[in-house]
């Protein structure tokens, strides 16, 4: 596959890139059936969130000469997603890009290796999310890609699709499935809402959930 970069995106519809933003990863992460968590990638910032299609750049380990070409292909309110060829530490992102980033209008940066100046990201809010942290440098000399389907954290993306992140980690919404996602986390959170109103009325979880006839069907006893 030749190196290039791919412009065009079709990306959500604003209106449920919105929606889905009011949810955290994990209500999200559970309406998708589970799907699409990234897995060992956590927030370089803590208390930030990110909600935005996806723009992703393959680079090879070291260097990250396609994640600056990706940034110019980035719109407004889009998350950059960055893979490498193999697993990689280095230290591909820091706060120069994250000042560019922040001035392209770009909502957050996910990385499948290693960010770093750690405390000046921590000091300007950018949200960042990476394998790692590392001072080790990388190099601009190989062509990679920009906008073809990557594997982050263990996740499948594909330009266009859906990315959301938190304290929880980062998770990805296919996005023809953008709107039923979206509908199950709202079922989900009103659930989730009685369920609330019933625990704080001292009712037990095993009740709440229904509980006590699995464990019965399980053969679990109890003992006075």
């Amino acid at each position: 596959m030749s190196a290039r970069v791919i412009r065009r995106i079709e990306r959500p519809a604003p209106e449920l890139v919105k929606a889905a933003a009011s949810y955290g990863v994990a209500t999200l992460h559970e309406a998708a059936q589970r799907r699409g968590l990234m897995v060992d990638i956590h927030p370089v910032v803590p208390g930030l969130h990110a909600c935005g299609p996806a723009v992703t750049s393959l680079n090879h380990p070291g260097d990250n000469l396609m994640l600056h070409a990706a940034v110019e292909v980035c719109e407004p309110g889009d998350v950059l997603v960055v893979a490498t060829m193999s697993r990689s530490t280095d230290g591909m992102f820091g706060e120069l890009l994250a000042t560019q980033c922040r001035a392209q209008g770009i909502a957050g940066v996910i990385l499948d290796a290693g960010a770093r100046d750690r405390r000046d990201l921590i000091a300007m809010k950018y949200p960042v999310w990476s394998r790692a942290i590392s001072a080790a440098g990388t190099v601009k000399a190989t062509p990679g890609w920009v906008n073809v389907p990557v594997v982050c954290g263990g996740a499948t993306v594909t330009l266009g699709d859906l990315v959301v992140a938190d304290d929880d980690g980062v998770t990805v919404i296919p996005r023809a499935e953008v709107a039923a996602v979206v509908e199950a986390a709202k079922l989900r959170e009103e659930k989730e809402a009685r369920n609330r109103v019933r625990l704080e009325a001292g009712e037990l979880s095993l009740d709440v959930n229904n509980l006590r006839p699995l464990l019965e069907r399980l053969g679990v006893t109890y003992e006075s």
